[in-house]
């Protein structure tokens, strides 16, 4: 059972971290964590180069350690598929988030259900997981029919509980994305 509410815990946490990289007009740094520079050969996660500081609600400010990397981080922000322009002043990288269209919030509404559905089918699939393993321990008579169904309720339990703190998250989310 713990094994099971492990991953159903791994599965929220993957979730929210999925979340936090979606774009909603505030100024997150979380949406530059997949973009990686080339810093002397290798690909080096931005954080890992530069000072990301949120001076205001709409700009996020990137000032690299090595100066000479600042193209670079352009070069990569600009690849990306974050939707932003870079603003290098010779010293930092100023990336302003313009307010988002009644359009592209309902885009972005769209898109964190669908990311909250493979969250709960990633639940699901662990609670299939779970109880299809009390049933192969059934059959095999480690465990009594009625220890099998107990260990079902649990595990059905756990499912509920998880994905209802999804249901939360994805609402707080819609909710910070509608009313921007």
């Amino acid at each position: 059972m713990e094994e099971l509410e492990e991953r159903m815990k791994k599965s929220v946490s993957v979730y929210e971290e999925n979340l936090s990289e979606i774009r909603a007009g505030r100024a997150n740094p979380a949406i530059l964590n997949k973009i990686s520079v080339e810093y002397y050969g290798v690909p080096t996660p931005i954080n890992q180069v530069a000072g990301i500081s949120v001076p205001e609600a709409r700009m996020i400010v990137i000032q690299p350690w090595d100066a000479s990397v600042l193209k670079e981080i352009e070069k990569a922000i600009l690849a990306s598929d974050i939707g932003l322009n870079p603003n290098n002043d010779g010293k930092v990288i100023r990336l302003n988030f313009p307010e988002l269209t009644e359009e592209r919030r309902k885009e972005l509404a769209k898109e964190i259900r669908k990311i909250a559905e493979e969250a709960r089918i990633s639940i699901r699939s662990i609670r299939r997981d779970g109880i299809e393993e009390a049933r192969n321990e059934q059959k095999q008579s480690l465990i009594t029919e009625d220890e099998k169904a107990d260990r079902e309720e649990k595990i059905q339990k756990l499912t509920d509980k998880y994905i209802a703190e999804i249901d939360k998250i994805l609402e707080n989310k819609d909710k910070e994305i509608m009313n921007i």
